[in-house]
């Protein structure tokens, strides 16, 4: 029984929502990585480009740590294991109203976290998603 590795990559301070950056991520949990690369390229989210950078430098860093061990690992067998989104600190804005009033605005930010695994113990289904 080969045991699996695992690997993550985290960007912190992203200037986007997070309730902007789940609608992205949510489309690539759970699912190989060669097909989540496509999804977040050619998504026309703002916030796939992030996530696609954080995703490619999780798959280095899963490289990296298998040529440590003198192991080969291929791309292709890859899958994202978890993925998660932090609310980052807010910077907080004042916007002019009438009458000499001022309304403050949230200018908020994220913490985008993914996990990148290699098939060891958990099994992939047909339709390239995590069987429990």
């Amino acid at each position: 029984m080969e045991t699996s590795m695992e690997a993550r990559a985290l960007k912190r301070y992203i200037p986007s929502s997070p309730r902007k950056m789940r609608l992205v991520i949510d489309m690539i949990r759970g699912i190989k990585v060669s097909e989540a690369l496509s999804i977040l390229k050619f998504s026309p989210k703002h916030a796939s480009r992030d996530a696609e950078m954080v995703l490619r430098s999780a798959i280095s860093n899963l490289e990296n740590k298998a040529s440590e061990k003198n192991k080969k690992i291929d791309v292709s067998s890859m899958f994202v294991k978890e993925v998660f989104v932090n609310q980052g600190p807010a910077m907080k804005r004042i916007l002019p109203a009438p009458m000499g009033r001022a309304f403050r605005i949230k200018k908020r930010s994220n913490h985008l976290t993914i996990v990148v695994a290699t098939p060891g113990n958990v099994n992939l289904t047909t339709d390239n998603t995590i069987k429990e």
